[in-house]
């Protein structure tokens, strides 16, 4: 098993253990091993942010808005466009509740644009949700919500927060690709499921394997705070999201 220590943003490293790695299981077993978890990361401290304030108005600066805290419909379709091709989520609200109102209100401020999918590991998951622009990303790292108590099971295809403990999920998402039930018990809510265009998923580029410090793929804390101007200078073939919007469940 290989394993690391891990923190949620602006979190002490030792906080919680983040087992960060993919297993090529048989999609019938688990595939994650007790203790895998698709984790956050605390920024690196050396690492300066590059964004400027061309984004000072955007709507996305303003977490604790009531434009970005409406309630869920009780089910609601996100299609998302990709460098791969188009894939569908739906979400179940009564499968989490603040997860999914999180969700929706991302996808209609248009949070996930231009974001890439940073970690993809073969037979485990498909991690994204980091703002390709710093400012973005600075004022969402501490908008937490509190954890869901779990009722459906992270088996292939279905759609989960990562997370680096108790009540620290904010805007990172991993898609499964296998039965990875033991993650279940560790507290990772599922809050939908895709219905169309997982081999669009499975194709997501994995080339760079796990990130950094325990592999040679992107550092979470440069992404955080250098945006994608990281990435497509370092890390050019990762595959992104072209846009994510709602195709039903919209309100008026």
């Amino acid at each position: 098993m290989r394993s690391i220590r891990g923190a949620v943003e602006c979190t002490a490293f030792l906080l919680c253990s983040l087992t960060v790695f993919g297993c090529g299981s048989d999609s019938d077993s688990d595939s994650a091993s007790e203790g895998d978890v698709p984790g956050t990361e605390a920024p690196s401290p050396s690492a300066t942010s590059e964004g400027g304030n061309e984004m000072s108005d955007s709507p996305l600066l303003g977490p604790s808005s009531p434009e970005n805290n409406r309630t869920a419909p009780g089910e609601f379709t996100i299609r998302f466009s990709t460098s791969a091709g188009d894939f569908n989520v739906v979400v179940h609200r009564d499968w989490a509740p603040n997860g999914a109102d999180r969700l929706y209100n991302l996808v209609r401020a248009g949070f996930y644009d231009g974001a890439r999918f940073f970690r993809v590991l073969d037979g485990f998951m498909a991690q994204f949700g980091i703002n390709g622009d710093p400012q973005v990303s600075a004022v969402w790292r501490g908008a937490q919500i509190p954890d869901d108590p779990v009722v459906e099971s992270n088996t292939r295809g279905r759609v989960t927060y990562a997370m680096g403990g108790p009540n620290t999920r904010t805007s990172q998402l991993f898609i499964n690709y296998g039965n990875n039930s033991t993650l279940d018990q560790q507290g990772f809510s599922p809050l939908g499921e895709v219905v169309e265009g997982m081999e669009v998923v499975d194709r997501l580029y994995s080339g760079y394997g796990e990130g950094a410090p325990r592999g040679t793929g992107p550092d979470q804390g440069r992404i955080q705070f250098e945006g994608n101007a990281y990435l497509e200078a370092d890390y050019p073939e990762l595959d992104y999201i072209i846009e994510a919007r709602l195709v039903d469940g919209e309100d008026d």
